[in-house]
């Protein structure tokens, strides 16, 4: 099946360089970056391990305690989102996001905003996270950095992750940051946007690489974060100095009764922002119908036509040909170690070419008859679903590993043994977004509570 894909005109290829002490180091090592559709988006220089060495003693030398103003901060913010930095305007950095990483344009253009938001409230949102400051006659307590320089990993998934590096810069670290390799648009644009807003130079360096470079990063740094999959948290899941943010595997947990009402609500937190976020659900349990649901699940999802990602209305990510080649035999296979509900609704399977050589992803909806099937927990890079039955005899066992849980209906009594689960990092109940919160709420921790320690100041009284 071929859907047209409108003409537009295409943004020239950008020449990203890393970025050191403020300034753009011109690299030989250099690869291009290609857009879901094949064409080159990107040409990247790499930083060399002697040329990130010379990052990390050029930031160390210079790191020191205290941080910019908010305003600092708050500027940066409106600069990625409104200017045309280094040559590049905000639609043409929505537009290369969108096709090097197969997210629709909406979503880089929601992140946009999104990330705006953040670094305009930045203080509120380091505050969220400490207790009440401590101050009593002599005696106070201060939150302090727990180090100096911070490495971090940066995701390709969805833009807004990268606001976690600005906070550490708003809390007195300086950064060696190491992008993802499908989006280094996102942090490239938010370092100039801070240089040009005041940042002093030596606080940051940009330093595109392959893994072996963060793991150097890493191991140069005070404190590291990393962003990635099943094998980044088995790899540094036990690391004291390295926060990891690794799979989602969000799940919902729905009674018979919510069921039938809620198929609308489930469809927006399965595939709102084209399902790539982390606490999308990727998992939907139910005391009900599993093939009913599943049914009902697999109609909805299937409504969206399949667009091209830099289409306006275009709500679902797309691969190159390529890789589609790869996960087409693998889709195959996990639809057969269950019931493919989807099916029906595109028969030649969720895999759909477009005319402009990308394929877009559509959603993918299997039922399982075991709660602990292979298959619950499964994240894929587009809507992706597995239904499966639970009864009150399962217990909360099934719904562990989860970075967020979705109760409904009477299943909400759960909400309290949940919190008490340590794999379990946010639960919600009712009808809400699963990414519903408020500064004063943890999305998967306390970032400042890595960052930051409290230490004692005592003065003569």
């Amino acid at each position: 099946m071929h859907a047209p894909a409108p003409v537009e005109e295409r943004a020239p290829v950008v020449r990203l360089n890393p970025v050191i002490a403020g300034r753009e180091v011109d690299s030989r090592d250099r690869a291009e970056l290609t857009g879901v559709d094949g064409q080159v988006v990107a040409e990247i220089g790499l930083a060399p391990r002697l040329l990130a060495q010379a990052a990390v003693h050029e930031v160390r030398a210079r790191a020191t305690s205290g941080a910019p103003g908010a305003e600092v901060f708050a500027a940066a913010g409106e600069l990625f989102a409104t200017a045309t930095l280094d040559g590049e305007s905000p639609r043409e950095y929505q537009r290369r996001v969108a096709l090097a990483t197969g997210s629709p344009r909406g979503t880089v253009e929601r992140a946009t905003a999104g990330i705006r938001s953040a670094l305009a409230r930045i203080e509120e949102l380091n505050a969220a996270e400490l207790p009440a400051p401590f101050a009593e006659g002599a005696f106070a307590r201060h939150w302090v950095p727990r180090g100096r320089v911070l490495a971090v990993i940066v995701p390709n998934n969805h833009p807004e992750p990268n606001v976690t590096w600005v906070r550490a810069l708003s809390l007195g670290y300086s950064v060696l940051l190491r992008p993802g390799s499908k989006d280094p648009f996102t942090p490239r644009r938010l370092t100039a946007a801070l240089l040009k807003a005041g940042l002093p130079a030596h606080r940051l360096a940009f330093l595109p690489g392959g893994h072996d470079l963060g793991d150097h990063l890493l191991d140069q740094a005070d404190l590291g974060i990393v962003y990635g999959g099943p094998d980044a948290a088995a790899r540094y899941g036990n690391r004291r100095d390295i926060l990891v943010r690794g799979p989602g595997r969000s799940k919902a947990l729905v009674d018979a009764d919510s069921a039938a009402a809620l198929p609308a609500s489930l469809t927006s937190w399965i595939a709102d922002d084209g399902g790539v976020r982390c606490n999308n659900i990727s998992a939907v349990l139910t005391s009900g119908d599993v093939s009913a649901l599943a049914d009902a699940l697999a109609e909805r999802l299937a409504a969206p036509a399949p667009l091209p990602v830099t289409a306006a209305h275009a709500l679902l990510p797309a691969t190159t040909r390529a890789n589609a080649e790869a996960l087409g035999p693998y889709l195959a296979g996990l639809a057969a170690q269950g019931t493919d509900h989807s099916s029906a609704r595109y028969p030649q399977g969720p895999l759909t070419a477009l005319d402009d050589t990308s394929v877009v992803m559509r959603p993918l909806v299997i039922s399982v008859d075991d709660p602990h099937h292979p298959l619950v927990g499964t994240e894929l890079p587009f809507p992706f679903v597995v239904v499966a039955p639970w009864q009150e005899a399962h217990g909360t066992a099934p719904l562990r590993n989860s970075l967020v849980v979705s109760l409904t209906g009477r299943h909400t009594r759960l909400a309290e043994q949940l919190l008490h689960e340590p794999s379990v990092r946010k639960v919600t109940t009712g009808d809400v977004l699963p990414w519903l919160s408020r500064p004063e709420l943890p999305h998967d921790g306390s970032l400042a509570g890595f960052l930051l320690e409290p230490k004692a100041l005592i003065r003569p009284a």
